[in-house]
């Protein structure tokens, strides 16, 4: 979620939303991909953590992790930069997070989900 809103309020030293949509466009990407990346790292995050049509949020949040991975830090190796010693950050933790992603798309929220809840418990 504070991806999402980092792209959209420009808190936590992010560009905002005219800012955002500049970069993506630039890189070639449509207005409606970036307004969906940005829908899902925000509001799809937040219902994603209550459990609210879980499959749908953790398609979408994987789809966007796959992506990222592939496009900005597949070059930089498996893991993650935390001597800094090298120039970017690797896929590890988007691996982690595509993995849950999909034990979620495929499983669900679980017992204490809203959609558990709304579905009589089925």
């Amino acid at each position: 979620m504070p991806h999402g809103l980092q792209k959209i309020l420009g808190i936590w030293g992010g560009p905002g939303l005219e800012r955002t949509m500049q970069i993506f466009m630039a890189k070639g990407y449509p207005n409606w991909a970036v307004i969906l990346l940005m829908v899902t790292e925000s509001l799809g995050a937040l219902l994603l953590a209550a459990g609210f049509l879980t499959r749908i949020w953790a398609l979408g949040i994987g789809t966007a992790m796959a992506i990222c991975m592939y496009t900005n830090h597949l070059q930089y190796g498996f893991f993650l930069n935390w001597t800094g010693s090298q120039q970017g950050e690797g896929i590890e933790f988007h691996i982690l997070v595509i993995s849950i992603a999909l034990a979620l798309v495929f499983r669900g929220g679980g017992r204490l989900s809203l959609d558990r809840k709304f579905s009589g418990g089925r």
